[in-house]
């Protein structure tokens, strides 16, 4: 009997590992998968006008002070792990996202002006260090993406460094992490919104948050991760469901007509 019990210790804690290091993985590199398909697709269109870059500002800012958050009150490596990846995740869809906007306005300049005998065409140009509000996150550049990131990164982390010491600081740093991802889907659910139309978006990057988040909301309470973890994962399922919802809600219910037509554009993005 003995014996028995033995060799099913030996067969259970070898699954066991393996699951346990499959879950790890899956939360890692788990929630970059959903970019993938909408990262193809702006790709193959040309078109990034369907997808909403305040999501990338969303996971930006949340994994940044999910990371310091790291440094007051230790949590799963792989929950850190999965930070640094959706930031360099988010930094391409930004890059790409940057390319194709621009690329779109000065080929629609070009064409307005065909009838011109202007040879140089001028593109407004919006820069971070302008410090002006209103093209906040709408800028020319990617590079003025990463000096407001590098910007926010050193601010916050001096801010952290000087109330390391604080419990209720780190917790509520904790919160605003896991809040402020939790606040992913609501770019997208606006701009659905504004557009009365899901076009350009992808649904299976919106099915993968939904399948992603719940899994990670899983992760969280059988792994006893902080409550702000777990309690913000329930509210991204509600959040990709209601977007879920938009996207039947328009397809069934066209609020406008639908455009199939893809922008031109002289040169690739990347």
């Amino acid at each position: 009997m003995e014996e028995g019990l033995g060799s099913l210790e030996l067969f259970v804690l070898p699954v066991g590992k393996l699951a346990s290091w499959t879950a790890a993985v899956a939360m890692v590199f788990g929630g970059m998968l959903p970019y993938i398909p909408q990262y193809r697709d702006i790709k193959r269109t040309q078109n990034a006008e369907g997808f909403s870059i305040y999501v990338c500002l969303v996971l930006l800012v949340a994994n940044i002070l999910r990371i310091l958050f790291w440094f007051g009150r230790y949590f799963e490596p792989p929950l850190l792990l999965q930070s640094i990846i959706m930031i360099i995740t988010m930094l391409v869809m930004l890059k790409l996202c940057t390319a194709v906007r621009m690329n779109n306005e000065l080929s629609t300049r070009r064409r307005a002006f065909s009838d011109s005998n202007d040879e140089e065409i001028k593109t407004p140009r919006k820069f971070f260090l302008d410090f002006d509000l209103q093209y906040f996150w709408l800028w020319s550049r990617f590079i003025d993406y990463i000096q407001c990131v590098l910007t926010f990164t050193v601010v916050a982390a001096y801010i952290t460094y000087l109330l390391i010491d604080s419990s209720l600081f780190v917790e509520t740093l904790g919160f605003f992490a896991v809040f402020t991802e939790a606040m992913l889907g609501t770019p997208q659910l606006y701009h659905n919104y504004e557009n009365k139309s899901t076009e350009g978006m992808s649904i299976t990057m919106v099915l993968m948050w939904a399948s992603g988040d719940t899994f990670k909301t899983a992760y969280f309470i059988l792994n006893q991760a902080p409550f702000q973890f777990w309690i913000c994962g329930l509210l991204q399922v509600c959040v990709d469901i209601t977007i879920l919802f938009q996207a039947y809600y328009y397809e069934r219910y066209p609020q406008k007509p639908s455009s199939h037509t893809v922008p031109f554009t002289s040169t690739k993005a990347l």
